[in-house]
């Protein structure tokens, strides 16, 4: 008789590597406040792809992908992205005017979200793939990467009104926020480019 139980080791790994993660980057975080604030969205969309599971699983990639998302975040709660280690050191090899490790993390944040706004809206709406589906996916990163450089604002209006640049990891650079959602918008197209493909047969896989 067949075990027709899926395999639950893509959200076993996401689990796991995203709590060892998250441990590692609470232990003496650079600056706690902004920990909190890089970490908490990426626990509550791991969170949420946990207790989806059973509902409404994704294919493999996104668990993979998810999981990748995390460890980013956790890097730059851990020492801010303004400070991180490798970036300081690239930043001074290379003699480059900042660190650019805040630019990592907003390409991400179009890059990975992309795949699973993807595949939400080719299994759970009558789009097919192709050109306004694409459409559809990045300007719904570039709309979170939006709301997301507005509710750094709207926190550091509130709470930090004296110390906005700093919190904010601006590095002196006024066009910041612009640079963020421009490398959001790049990573969101370069994933349909990269990843459309390899994610067509990781849903197939999950169909069989």
């Amino acid at each position: 008789m067949t075990d027709a139980r899926p395999d639950r080791t893509p959200l076993f790994v996401m689990l796991g590597v995203s709590a060892a993660a998250l441990i590692w980057s609470g232990s003496r975080p650079a600056d706690r406040q902004v920990w909190v604030f890089e970490v908490s969205l990426g626990t509550v969309g791991v969170l949420l792809l946990t207790a989806t599971w059973g509902r409404f699983r994704f294919s493999t990639l996104v668990y993979v992908l998810a999981t990748i998302h995390f460890v980013i975040l956790a890097i730059g709660g851990k020492y801010t992205y303004a400070d991180m280690p490798l970036f300081n050191w690239l930043r001074d090899a290379l003699h480059l005017s900042r660190n650019h490790y805040d630019r990592v993390g907003h390409f991400a944040q179009g890059f990975i979200p992309a795949i699973i706004v993807r595949e939400i809206l080719l299994r759970c709406t009558p789009l097919q793939r192709g050109r306004m589906s694409a459409v559809l996916v990045v300007a719904m990163c570039l709309a979170m990467s939006a709301l997301y450089e507005l509710i750094e604002w709207w926190i550091v209006v509130v709470f930090y009104p004296d110390e906005g640049p700093s919190w904010l990891g601006l590095q002196g650079d006024v066009w910041d926020a612009h640079w963020d959602m421009t490398m959001a918008l790049l990573g969101a197209c370069l994933s349909l480019v990269l990843l459309g493909r390899v994610h067509d047969r990781s849903m197939r896989r999950l169909a069989r």
